[in-house]
């Protein structure tokens, strides 16, 4: 624990209330923020990146997360890495952030050098004595976890990672995302704090008021809903819905898919969940029309029925199809400002204006993301305001943000706050 914080972040946690959402001090102050960032985006795993964010040896992109600056590289040899972009010499940074390309990490300063290893190989006016070996740039915990990038800063990283490791390895395989291309990339600043960023992605009772075009595709009420207040008519649909669901995953799964929900959201330190969702209309992709934006499949995908694989973490959310996939990453900036990142990923061999048009990949997530934008902007503008007071979940379609808070909770107190 930061001794510094003050011992009332405790007393915050202490009065939120089951089934409602958090006190506004714990959205709202930099004290909790440091926390938060001390405890969830250091002592847990958390998705940074990809494979195909760094395709070829010597490319390299940097990743900034609080005060900490990690570049994600592919060395000489094809292997990737992940180092702190800190020189041993006295600390200059070695990379401006973004992406690049390099054949050895050079630091501007007094031009130490580093192969892509890691390993210090010049230090110039250091004399003889001076001993490079233990020099090298500090390397950083990481798993691909089907060519997702997820770091762990601890020294103790959580070993419940396998769990989300073994879980994906095969629902992700298809789609050969380590060698697919990242057809573009949009950064979106939110003005609210991350878990609320989070709790937003996490439900969808806001979408059909809020999302016309990406429930053109995604099917609200797979999120829960109130049956009671269906009209006949929309109580036989969803009905029908969950009746397709049952078969339609039961199919996937004889042919080889794994498609059912699989929960690790409390009583863990890394937070998950995964599942095959049903694509609404035309089935095949989160567009504007839910047809396929690419007529090249992704990885090793023969078919555009297999639904939506989606999984979310706790800084990140994504959406695995035949045709492409959407991968979120969530990085806090402050207690008032998240930065989103999304990127959009095709087959590696897919062609521009050839196998897809980039508005239809990426319309749809564009808007939605920019909509969400407006909403977590409102709420947390709401949970600065004196009148807030935490209000209560749907237990039909806001299970999952009660979920979230819960295990938020436990896992502050578990690093004791």
């Amino acid at each position: 624990m930061l001794n510094r914080l003050p011992s009332s972040i405790s007393a915050l946690l202490d009065s939120r209330s089951e089934g409602h959402s958090l006190p506004a001090g714990l959205y709202t102050r930099e004290d909790v923020f440091e926390a938060d960032i001390d405890v969830f985006f250091h002592k847990h795993w958390i998705c940074v990146g990809l494979d195909c964010d760094v395709p070829e040896p010597g490319d390299a992109t940097v990743i900034d997360i609080g005060k900490t600056s990690l570049i994600l590289l592919r060395d000489d040899d094809g292997e990737i890495r992940v180092l702190h972009n800190v020189c041993r010499h006295r600390g200059s940074r070695l990379l401006d952030p973004g992406k690049t390309i390099v054949s050895k990490l050079v630091c501007p300063y007094h031009t130490w050098t580093y192969e892509l290893t890691g390993e210090l190989s010049y230090a110039p006016h250091m004399g003889r004595e001076f001993d490079k070996d233990c020099r090298g740039l500090k390397p950083v915990t990481f798993k691909s976890i089907g060519g997702l990038i997820y770091v762990c800063l601890s020294d103790n990283p959580p070993e419940d990672i396998d769990v989300l490791d073994q879980t994906m390895v095969e629902r992700l395989a298809p789609y050969d995302i380590r060698n697919a291309k990242i057809a573009h990339q949009v950064d979106v600043i939110e003005d609210g704090n991350w878990k609320l960023t989070m709790e937003n992605n996490r439900e969808c009772y806001h979408c059909s008021a809020n999302h016309p075009e990406l429930c053109v595709s995604f099917v609200d009420l797979d999120f829960g809903f109130d049956p009671e207040t269906l009209s006949p008519e929309d109580r036989e649909q969803a009905e029908e819905h969950f009746r397709l669901y049952e078969e339609r995953t039961k199919t996937w799964e004889a042919e080889g898919f794994p498609s059912a929900a699989v929960e690790q959201m409390v009583d863990c330190a890394t937070n998950f969940r995964t599942q095959r969702l049903i694509i609404a209309g035309a089935g095949e992709s989160q567009t504007h029309d839910a047809t396929a934006a690419s007529s090249k499949l992704l990885g090793h995908m023969t078919r555009k029925d297999l639904g939506d694989t989606h999984l979310w973490g706790h800084n990140s959310w994504n959406h695995f199809m035949g045709d492409h996939a959407v991968v979120a990453i969530v990085i806090p900036l402050s207690a008032g400002k998240t930065l989103v990142r999304t990127k959009w990923l095709v087959h590696k061999d897919a062609v521009e204006g050839v196998d897809y048009d980039l508005d239809k990949l990426t319309d749809v997530w564009i808007q939605t993301t920019d909509q969400d934008a407006d909403l977590v902007a409102r709420s947390h503008a709401g949970t600065l305001d004196p009148a807030y007071q935490p209000g209560p979940y749907s237990r039909f379609s806001e299970t999952n943000l009660d979920k979230f808070a819960a295990w938020y909770i436990d896992r502050m107190r578990a690093h004791g706050y």
